[in-house]
C-alpha cells in the first residue's frame, strides 16, 4: 500500500493555500515537508489525516491507515501515562503498550498522571501513542516541538524503526531528523491568493 497524492488542492479558513501537490509515500520510506511558517504544511497534513476536505484532487491509501499527531499532544491529563497509552491502544483495537513506553523512555512515569509531566514527556508521551495504534502510515506535524535532544533521538529511532517493519512517515520539520528521506517543498505550489492574504497556519498552534 502506497500514499498517493494527486493534484491537491487545500484551503485555510476558506482560502486556497496550496495547488496542484502531488507525491508519493511508498512502504518503508518517509517523505520530509519543507516551507517556511504559513505556507500551508499543516493545512495539507490535515487534510490528507481526514481532518479536513481537500478543495480538490485525490488521495489514495489513507483509509484507515493513517495515525496523525499535531501540535496538540492528545492526553488525557487525569489518566496516568500508562493508561493513556492503553486508552489509545483500545480505541485502535490493540492492547500491549510496552514497546511505547520503552521506545521513548516512559516505563519509570508509568504510573504518574500526564497532567504533571514536563513539557517534553508530554510530547514523548503524545508520540508514544503513534506506536499502539497499529496504523502504517504516520503523519505527522512538527513533532520535535519541547523535544531536547536525547527524545529527538528516540524520536528518529522509533521512525525508523517503523519504517523498518514497513511502515510509512510524512513529516512536516525544520530540523535534520537523520532519518534516510526526501524531501517536498511545498514552497513552489502555494496559491496566490494565500500569498497575497499573508495567511498563517497561527490557527492550528
Amino acid at each position: 500500500m502506497t500514499l498517493r497524492v494527486n493534484d491537491l488542492a487545500v484551503a485555510r479558513g476558506g482560502v486556497p493555500v496550496l495547488n496542484g501537490v502531488s507525491f508519493e509515500v511508498a512502504p518503508g520510506t518517509s517523505l520530509i515537508l519543507r516551507g517556511p511558517n504559513g505556507a500551508g504544511k499543516t493545512t495539507l497534513l490535515r487534510t490528507i489525516a481526514g481532518l479536513q476536505p481537500a478543495l480538490s484532487g485525490q488521495i489514495d491509501g489513507a483509509d484507515e491507515t493513517i495515525a496523525y499527531a499535531g501540535h496538540a499532544d492528545g492526553l488525557k491529563a487525569m489518566l496516568s501515562v500508562a493508561e493513556n497509552l492503553t486508552f489509545w491502544a483500545q480505541v485502535f483495537g490493540n492492547s500491549d503498550i510496552e514497546p511505547a513506553l520503552a521506545a521513548y523512555q516512559l516505563d519509570p512515569l508509568r504510573d504518574r498522571l500526564a497532567g504533571t509531566l514536563s513539557a517534553g514527556q508530554k510530547r514523548r508521551l503524545g508520540l508514544a501513542r503513534l506506536m499502539v495504534t497499529g496504523r502504517p502510515i504516520w503523519v505527522l506535524d512538527e513533532p520535535t516541538v519541547s523535544l531536547d535532544a536525547d527524545a529527538v533521538a528516540m524520536f528518529a529511532a522509533a521512525v525508523t524503526a517503523h519504517l523498518g517493519a514497513g511502515g510509512m512517515a510524512l513529516i512536516a520539520t525544520h530540523i535534520d531528523l537523520g532519518l534516510n528521506a526526501d524531501t517536498f517543498d511545498v514552497t513552489p505550489y502555494r496559491s496566490k491568493s494565500d500569498m497575497r492574504s499573508g495567511a498563517s497556519d497561527e490557527a492550528f498552534l
